[in-house]
């Protein structure tokens, strides 16, 4: 038996189904494809595979992974192979290898936001003074009692960096998000309390998650 990663990309119409959604499109893909898995011992044995991070629902990545454990004679290039041709066309495997890292160094995500708006001039300096300023207030669900509501939090303090242009008539957004087990931010978070504090009516086109980083700054695999 040995441990092997599966890099993935999640992109177009799958960027609306949920984690759990591809969890198990996951699993039916290694059936169809053959893969020899190894099962958990017990009641209810299941194939083993771990997730690196969950994707946020309506968010595209070009940078997901799954890690599975494989029994029998199996090369990473079969692997991938095999399971491009089993799964959907918006769901592609990018790599497979041997030596990868543990997800708990996972401190930092690259994501691009792409947005419209009727002026983006106009938008493009609002995005920028609620990004530089001190503080960015989101609300965010939380409970009073038996009640829910919503809590303003200052989430600045979990964006690491940030650029803002216009580019073809898209305002695009690259932002380094603290991804950390203890210490992240949601994107779609960012980016409904941007929407609300800059008040302007805007077409959405795409959140994407480009990449995932260590404490260091360097590419998590």
């Amino acid at each position: 038996m040995r441990e092997v990663r599966l890099r993935f990309s999640k992109e177009g119409r799958l960027k609306y189904i949920s984690h759990l959604d591809i969890n198990r499109a996951m699993a039916r893909a290694f059936n169809r494809a053959g893969i020899p898995l190894w099962y958990t011992e017990g009641f209810n044995p299941h194939a083993y595979m771990s997730f690196s991070l969950p994707l946020s629902l309506g968010v595209e990545s070009l940078c997901e992974s799954v890690d599975i454990r494989v029994i029998g004679e199996i090369s990473n290039k079969e692997i991938k192979k095999r399971m491009n041709d089993a799964l959907p066309a918006d769901l592609r495997i990018i790599d497979v290898y041997d030596d990868f890292r543990d997800c708990s160094e996972i401190a930092y995500s690259d994501y691009v936001y792409k947005f419209q708006f009727n002026d983006n001039e106009t938008a493009l300096e609002k995005i920028k003074e609620v990004l530089e300023s001190e503080e960015i207030l989101a609300l965010k669900k939380g409970k009073q009692g038996r009640k829910r509501v919503l809590k303003e939090t200052d989430i600045k303090k979990f964006i690491d960096r940030f650029s803002v242009s216009i580019r073809d008539d898209i305002i695009v957004l690259n932002v380094r998000l603290m991804a950390g087990t203890e210490k992240n931010l949601n994107p779609s978070l960012l980016f409904d309390t941007i929407i609300r504090l800059i008040d302007m009516d805007y077409e959405w086109k795409s959140i994407s998650r480009m990449n995932l980083l260590d404490k260091n700054y360097k590419e998590f695999r």
